[in-house]
């Protein structure tokens, strides 16, 4: 199939069902309510376990693509910024921490083009994977959002999480890896181009 047409492989059609995903998690999230927010929550979940599940097959069925290589990373900054910008009206996030991680997301892209550009190859960090999992984690709390019972709908203040507080604290270490890789990406980038 890749050979014909190496843009519809199956890979590649996942990381389309990604970005597909994002206009969804769009309109749910023009309401703050709790339903709402709980939908939303379960199409980001499904969204960004796609990623996992495209990379993972694109290596055992040996498919990659320049497609694939340019599409991935862009699937995952818009469903990401699409889910922060959206909760930026409800006050469930500071403004100004999403412009930083946004900032760093420009700044990388930029400067891995130039890279590729004149042929570098700068090797992502582990720095990279923590934090998109810390960023996945902290944004379904914060799509969540309100109080959860979570023992067979025991109400009982031990029992009790509130997922916008499990959110930001999520948040706060994502925000911290977000800035740590960005440097440490742009020290390398430095590095290779002043030998």
């Amino acid at each position: 199939m890749s050979s014909h047409n190496p843009i519809l492989n199956p890979p590649n059609i996942i990381t389309l069902f990604r970005i597909a995903c994002i206009p969804l998690m769009v309109v749910l999230l023009s309401s703050p309510t709790r339903n709402a927010g709980f939908w939303a929550a379960a199409v980001f979940a499904v969204a960004s376990a796609t990623d996992w599940l495209d990379g993972h097959l694109a290596r055992r069925m040996g498919i990659v693509t320049v497609f694939g290589k340019f599409l991935d990373p862009i699937a995952d900054k818009l469903i990401v910024t699409a889910a922060l910008i959206m909760i930026l009206p409800f006050n469930r996030v500071p403004a100004w921490m999403v412009l930083v991680i946004l900032s760093r997301e420009i700044i990388i892209t930029g400067l891995r083009s130039i890279a590729s550009s004149e042929g570098i190859v700068i090797q992502a960090s582990d720095l990279g994977k923590y934090k998109t999992i810390f960023q996945i984690t902290a944004i379904i709390g914060l799509l969540l959002h309100y109080d959860y019972h979570w023992f067979f709908g025991i109400s009982h203040p031990l029992l009790i999480v509130n997922m916008h507080n499990a959110g930001m604290f999520f948040f706060f270490i994502a925000f911290v890896l977000t800035v740590w890789s960005g440097i440490d990406y742009l020290v390398k980038f430095i590095k290779i181009i002043a030998r």
